[in-house]
């Protein structure tokens, strides 16, 4: 996947679009990015064949890479034991991944616009306490959820143009930045209601961050598994929420 050269904050014009026409386009993206996420998951073909490579297996997790342009994407697969796919899916979301990953100093969370039953838009920002990636900084957000015909779970997360980003907020904002070119979690279902995770992201600089510190960063995001897992597990009637959800 490549990446389009950006234009300067100071340089961002925010676009007028109609609610059809932003469906149209969010729906045709994360329907792509879905897509993506699957092949991704997919576990019947052979290691290297898609042009995966493995970094790194231990503990049943598996860490790998792909190139993709001058950028980096990068995959985690887990093996959650005892955790459902519907446990899982309830904190597989842009909002609790911000919370739990990202960064602690998330001051603003929330759904800005609903375009269908399993369409939304996020708005995330950050204050000044926040890592460097994320200080001061604001990002809008596509999240779709799909159940597959097989029962497999997956949610695809990723970044709006700036320029459609700005015109969806109520205030002009500098801060605003594309972040996610593409992310998402594909939720297998086991026997024994545990589930395999497969978590995929490649983030966008454009043009504010180094290459080498994207890179690095894709890798270091992959464990946001292990954090969801960790929060699925500290509810002490997660079981019952999960299932009431």
């Amino acid at each position: 996947m490549s990446t389009p050269s950006s234009p300067s904050p100071s340089c961002i014009t925010s676009w007028s679009i109609s609610e059809d026409s932003l469906r149209r386009y969010v729906s045709h993206a994360s329907e792509s990015c879905i897509q993506e996420l699957l092949s991704a998951s997919d576990s019947s073909r052979e290691i290297g064949d898609d042009g995966w490579k493995v970094l790194a297996f231990e503990n049943g997790v598996e860490i790998s890479k792909r190139r993709s342009g001058p950028l980096h994407a990068v995959r985690s697969r887990w093996l959650l034991q005892s955790v459902s796919p519907q446990q899982f899916i309830t904190v597989a979301n842009a909002i609790d991944a911000a919370k739990t990953r990202l960064c602690s100093d998330l001051v603003e969370a929330k759904y800005i616009k609903d375009l269908g039953e399993n369409l939304s838009i996020v708005h995330l920002k950050f204050g000044d306490a926040s890592k460097p990636l994320f200080k001061k900084r604001e990002f809008v957000v596509y999240e779709r959820r799909e159940t597959m015909d097989d029962g497999t779970l997956v949610v695809a997360v990723a970044s709006l143009p700036k320029e459609i980003t700005a015109g969806l907020l109520p205030k002009k904002s500098n801060s605003i930045r594309g972040l996610l070119l593409q992310s998402g979690w594909v939720v297998e279902k086991l026997q024994d209601d545990s589930c395999i995770v497969t978590y995929v992201v490649q983030l966008d600089p454009a043009g504010w961050l180094p290459r080498f510190f994207v890179n690095r960063h894709n890798t270091k995001l992959v464990m946001i598994i292990e954090n969801l897992k960790k929060l699925v597990q500290g509810c002490p009637t997660s079981e019952a929420i999960c299932e009431d959800n």
